[in-house]
């Protein structure tokens, strides 16, 4: 009998992905008890390759459920677990590597007849001085409930009503089932001993502008729950963004008119504002010469373009977010 069923949805990732299969089949857990759904978020012939290639081996139920085209993670889950056969559903992403005892963990904390979800520990391995984008994602570490660990019964997902599929990036939408969890009153318990590590993975020069275009999702999670936006992710605006950009503004203002005093007044703001930008992100972080430049270019670009895809969301989603 299957007690829980593991989502994964991932794309065209088989190496991470088979990383985080391996994990899972090594689970110290009955494995009649529980099945691994992966879910392709669309067609994807090496993710299915590599299913069919574990058929013939002895190991829990494993199914490939490929979406018929892309639409995200959330719609990715939401296809698994609602296909899912287990009374506990279990989510964890393909770059992740769950501990052998997350299982084990996961079911003795949760009864199978109760609306409750669980969150559990999640491990980032970093270096003492980490890139930005290492230390960025280091920060899983200390949220409050990802879907790089969690579960949830399945009664629990019918009442909150599973993942928004608007949510269409990797980006807010498992804040939005924590928010919809605690709006239908829906316990979600912390479970430290079942443990995940996430493994940062490599990134590309200046990734973090285009990390930027996830901005938008934050003023839907915000449309939805300003309260616990406001408690739970952000109590303030980007104040040092939209410092940077005015200054800029003053300085291009000086240069259309040719007063002097807007030209060094604006300069003065961007340049400096700019240059505290920079030496925020390099405080606690790797000071490697090509890091160092990397940090100083992105630092340039990230202000006008996180407020770009904020007002861009806000407009998309009607919604007065600054």
């Amino acid at each position: 009998m299957i007690i829980i069923s593991i989502v994964v949805p991932t794309y065209r990732r088989p190496k991470l992905l088979t990383n985080c299969l391996n994990a899972l089949l090594q689970q110290k857990f009955d494995k009649y008890s529980y099945e691994i759904i992966v879910v392709s978020d669309g067609p994807d012939a090496e993710t299915e390759q590599l299913l069919n290639n574990w058929k013939c081996y002895d190991h829990p139920q494993m199914r490939y459920l490929p979406l018929p085209q892309k639409k995200g993670p959330a719609a990715a889950r939401n296809y698994g677990w609602l296909n899912a056969k287990g009374p506990i559903i279990a989510f964890t992403d393909d770059d992740c590597l769950p501990d052998a005892h997350w299982l084990q963990q996961l079911v003795v904390n949760c009864n199978i007849n109760d609306d409750v979800a669980l969150t559990g520990r999640v491990i980032v391995p970093i270096a003492k001085r980490p890139t930005d984008y290492e230390q960025n994602t280091a920060h899983l570490q200390t949220a409050d409930f990802i879907t790089a660990n969690c579960a949830c019964t399945k009664n629990a997902l019918i009442k909150a009503g599973g993942f928004d599929e608007q949510f269409s990036m990797a980006w807010r939408e498992d804040s939005d089932l924590e928010f919809k969890l605690l709006n239908n009153n829906i316990p979600i318990k912390k479970v430290a001993t079942a443990v995940v590590v996430h493994p940062v993975r490599a990134a590309a020069w200046g990734v973090s502008i285009k990390e930027q275009k996830k901005t938008m999702f934050n003023a839907l999670l915000y449309k939805k729950y300003p309260r616990l936006y406001r408690k739970k992710i952000s109590h303030t605006t980007p104040v040092l963004y939209y410092g940077i950009i005015a200054g800029f503004i003053i300085l291009l203002a000086g240069l259309i008119t040719g007063q002097p005093v807007l030209k060094i007044t604006g300069a003065a703001a961007w340049l400096g504002l700019t240059g505290y930008f920079v030496v925020k992100r390099l405080y606690t972080t790797r000071l490697s010469v090509n890091h160092v430049c990397e940090m100083v270019v992105t630092s340039f670009i990230i202000p006008f373009l996180s407020v770009f895809w904020q007002w861009y969301g806000a407009v998309k989603y009607r919604v007065l977010f600054i």
